[in-house]
């Protein structure tokens, strides 16, 4: 399985980084002012005439759940490895009719080809290491439709010492450091996706948060070369 962190007991970062810590990380998302980034970026997607809709890394599900709440007409599903934070999103979203949440890796996510008219993704790039971005990138590309989009928010962009302490600390953690200047949009353009930086601001606690749209282009041809290259990695020699 792809390594998200060295020395962690899982194959997949924790949404809160631990699994003990997981109790706080609904508390810590609001301190951090996250509602108002998942409204955001939930404004961006213009989910309105959309019919399925897919949150990769959804964690406890604020964000899956928000989107759903905007427009209850959306099928949502939330995907993550962990778990705890999947059970946790679940009891959240009792009451709620046409959202659920499923195990999933972002890199070999278990959807079928063009099944989602978005896929969101908030503060999930940044775990990954650069052959899993690469993957994840693939996958997201092979689950939109032709003309579907992604839309991402992360730590990326042109930050600087400026963007406060934290701008500062993640030029020392090599996954975070690997979203930095043009990063994240030429990850996107390798894997076949139009992709444009919609907003930047600095943002309480993690520095500098980017937002980026990437339109998977209507075609009727087969997927991108690097969703080719990912299938072709899962199949088994004879």
């Amino acid at each position: 399985m792809d390594c998200m962190t060295k020395h962690h007991p899982h194959d997949y970062l924790p949404a809160a980084g631990h699994d003990a810590l997981l109790p706080g990380y609904d508390l810590v998302s609001r301190l951090m002012g996250m509602r108002s980034v998942h409204d955001t970026l939930i404004a961006q997607a213009d989910l309105a005439d959309c019919r399925r809709i897919l949150e990769i890394g959804c964690g406890t599900g604020n964000l899956t759940i928000r989107a759903k709440r905007a427009h209850p007409s959306v099928e949502v599903i939330g995907s993550d490895p962990d778990p705890l934070a999947l059970g946790r999103a679940q009891r959240k979203a009792l009451g709620l009719n046409g959202i659920r949440f499923e195990r999933g890796y972002a890199q070999r996510l278990p959807y079928a080809d063009g099944e989602f008219d978005r896929v969101l993704s908030s503060m999930m790039l940044h775990h990954l290491d650069d052959d899993a971005k690469t993957a994840a990138a693939a996958e997201i590309f092979r689950v939109l439709r032709p003309g579907g989009r992604l839309h991402l928010v992360d730590v990326g962009g042109h930050m600087t010492a400026c963007d406060g302490l934290a701008a500062r600390l993640i030029g020392h953690s090599h996954h975070a450091a690997g979203n930095l200047g043009d990063a994240i949009p030429r990850l996107l353009r390798a894997a076949g996706f139009d992709c444009t930086e919609v907003a930047t601001h600095r943002q309480r606690v993690v520095g500098r948060l980017t937002y980026y749209r990437a339109t998977r282009p209507p075609s009727t041809g087969r997927g991108s070369k690097a969703a080719e290259q990912s299938h072709a990695m899962d199949v088994d020699p004879m």
